[in-house]
């Protein structure tokens, strides 16, 4: 069956239930005394219960691929085809790793767009580089202004 995405009653009408804001978007079950949900009526949305579920073969995978999360270089290098990388909490050095040896072995790695970070890193690297020469330039030139102004002869007094 077509795997239906449910909904906390009443969560488009507000933000603290989720509209607009899918994180805050999660089940509840509705509980009240005249709840027309509770109740299953027609026009309401569907609840929670057996027949939504996915077959035991699909359950857990995505793609038909089973999932694996990727905290180091050696994670990603024990992955086999049947199975899809996702990141888990590391920082931006390990990543930038992680994701030169998916580039290399053309992993797919399912939350991250390799091609974006890429560019990305490559932009903030160029950028990086810019800015310590100019600061590099700004300290030379302050190094000869205070070695020309030592230079100059004392002014003859009259």
């Amino acid at each position: 069956m077509k795997n239906q995405k449910f909904l906390r009653r009443e969560s488009s009408r507000y933000s603290k239930l989720g509209k607009k804001r899918k994180k805050k978007q999660t089940w509840r079950k509705p509980k009240g005394r005249d709840n027309k949900m509770r109740e299953k009526r027609r026009g309401y949305p569907a609840i929670v219960s057996i027949g939504y579920g996915k077959n035991k073969k699909e359950k857990g995978k995505i793609n038909g691929k089973s999932i694996k999360i990727i905290k180091n270089l050696e994670d990603i290098k024990k992955i086999s085809k049947n199975e899809i990388a996702i990141l888990g909490k590391i920082g931006k050095k390990k990543i930038i790793e992680i994701v030169n040896y998916a580039k290399k072995e053309k992993i797919e790695i399912l939350n991250l767009n390799i091609k974006k970070f890429v560019k990305k890193i490559e932009f903030q690297k160029k950028q990086k580089s810019e800015k310590k020469k100019i600061e590099n330039k700004k300290v030379e030139s302050k190094k000869t202004k205070s070695k020309d102004e030592t230079k100059k002869p004392d002014i003859e007094k009259k």
